[in-house]
């Protein structure tokens, strides 16, 4: 159902049973996936995807230009993946020359008020709360949880099912599968309820808490630490995972307790 006091282009593409409340605009260039609901005043700007089973809540803005005083007006793109909801006031910015696309994966839930600048990928199964502000140039892996009120510094990453506790500033990189809280933000933990809830079983979640236990606890400086992470925990997909995000961080990660 479209109403008579929408505006959407005709040069818009929108799927089966898409429901466009009154006041809400969608501009040129934008497809809408089946059954997505655009609310009362939200608006869709062009090069914006938005798929399937969406909810867009009153006065979202997606796609719009970015605030990066470097975008000199390269079409970049927005995704926003499947059955995803975008509630009240959320601003996401389309992407500029760095990575040409600010994208939102699948089944997210972006709370109030959050900003999602350019450049900005974010992965599958995310929550974002409220009054969340991420700078540009951010990557946030699966099953993360930034609660609300958190700023986060351009060019970080945010590893995948690590939790963030409310009012932190992220100013470094967040390796998988942590807690994170207190000013300055450092390791306060693992995510072993957010893990057990996901099916991570005992035995990996014990090496989790044992390979961070050698980074962030036992006081090594971090090359040493990865060294002896690599000589006293067996290689496991987990060890992996955790050591290649740590060294992919140019700009190192958190401290630990």
């Amino acid at each position: 159902m479209i109403s008579p006091l929408a505006n959407v282009s005709p040069k818009a593409k929108l799927g089966k049973n898409v429901t466009v409340e009154a006041y809400a605009t969608i501009y040129d260039d934008v497809e809408i996936g089946d059954n997505t609901h655009i609310h009362p005043q939200a608006i869709i700007y062009p090069d914006t995807t938005i798929g399937s089973n969406c909810q867009i809540f009153p006065g979202a803005l997606i796609g719009i230009v970015s605030q990066d005083l470097k975008y000199k007006g390269e079409k970049a793109k927005t995704l926003i993946g499947n059955n995803t909801v975008i509630r009240e006031y959320v601003t996401v910015h389309k992407g500029t020359a760095d990575r040409m696309i600010t994208s939102i994966g699948n089944n997210c839930l972006i709370m109030a008020q959050a900003h999602i600048a350019h450049d900005c990928i974010i992965g599958n199964n995310v929550i974002i709360a409220n009054s969340v502000g991420l700078s540009g140039h951010i990557t946030i892996e699966d099953f993360a949880i930034i609660e609300g009120m958190c700023g986060a510094q351009q060019f970080i990453t945010i590893g995948a099912h690590s939790f963030i506790a409310g009012f932190s500033q992220i100013r470094k990189s967040v390796p998988p599968f942590v807690r994170a809280a207190r000013e300055p933000m450092q390791f306060i933990g693992v995510n072993t309820v957010g893990l057990s809830r996901r099916g991570y079983d005992k035995e990996a979640i014990k090496q989790i808490e044992d390979i961070y236990r050698i980074i962030f606890v036992r006081g090594h400086n971090m090359a040493n630490a990865l060294e002896l992470v690599e000589n006293e925990i067996p290689d496991t997909p987990i060890r992996k995972q955790i050591l290649d995000f740590i060294r992919a961080q140019e700009d190192g990660i958190i401290k630990g307790i």
